[in-house]
């Protein structure tokens, strides 16, 4: 096997953990706020799973730029092409963006939403701004997503 090759998988394997440990952990401690919340408020069970849900996100989008680099590479579809060295590192270095934010936003969105659980427990009429404040830190997970999905698709020529 090409190191290239192995460059990619890595990449591939990147794009994909990071972001997904990142979401799994944030809902995970979302979901264990929600339960709380739902206790003691068990009206407002339907706008917290919204909460929970935001930070799954970033773990979708790692999985959409591993999908990218396994188009762009061939490996998806069975053509894998002659992956070169560079090529290989290229795919690596554009797929740390979604990588690296995408596992921090993850989180720092889990706790914003676990926060908003909480404000909405007490306060349901304010399940919107909770939501607003949540999705606020999704826009850094989103311009990671664009920056590696260019990086990806356009910054490497096999």
């Amino acid at each position: 096997m090409e190191w290239g090759l192995i460059l990619t998988f890595a990449a591939i394997a990147l794009a994909v953990v990071l972001p997904g440990l990142g979401s799994a952990k944030a809902v995970g401690f979302a979901g264990e706020t929600a339960s709380g919340v739902s206790t003691e408020n068990p009206e407002v069970n339907s706008k917290l799973l919204v909460l929970q849900l935001l930070p799954a996100t970033q773990g979708i989008y790692g999985f959409l730029i591993a999908v990218i680099v396994m188009i762009k590479t061939g490996i998806l579809t069975g053509n894998i092409a002659n992956i070169s060295l560079s090529a290989g590192v290229s795919m690596l270095i554009a797929v740390l963006p979604i990588a690296i934010v995408g596992y921090f936003s993850a989180i720092k969105q889990g706790k914003v939403a676990c926060s908003g659980m909480l404000l909405t427990g007490k306060r349901p009429e304010m399940s919107g701004k909770a939501i607003t404040m949540t999705v606020m830190v999704e826009t850094y997970a989103v311009l990671a997503l664009l920056v590696s999905f260019l990086a990806v698709f356009f910054g490497v020529v096999l």
